[in-house]
């Protein structure tokens, strides 16, 4: 490990440990709009689903729903939507 305190290889650890995950571009943004199924409840309660194996949690939402969405909250590892319709079918 450097003095700087970044290991060797020039990569801090992000969130979780993972190399760079808390810089790592997310593939969604606050406000984007989404059709998406939710593919299971989280522990919480909350409905869950993924786009590009980013986790995106949504109040209200239940397994099996199809459901447009809008993006509310970005964090590092996960973001929070809310359901803003139906999705189109």
């Amino acid at each position: 490990m450097s003095s700087a305190g970044v290991p060797e290889g020039g990569q801090r650890q992000g969130a979780g440990g993972a190399p760079g995950a808390f810089f790592k571009e997310k593939p969604v943004k606050v406000g984007d709009e989404l059709e998406v199924t939710i593919s299971e409840i989280s522990r919480r309660g909350d409905g869950v689903t993924r786009v590009q194996g980013y986790v995106i949690f949504i109040p209200g939402g239940k397994q099996g729903q199809q459901a447009r969405i809008r993006v509310t909250t970005i964090r590092p590892n996960f973001a929070i939507a809310e359901i803003v319709g139906a999705a189109q079918t």
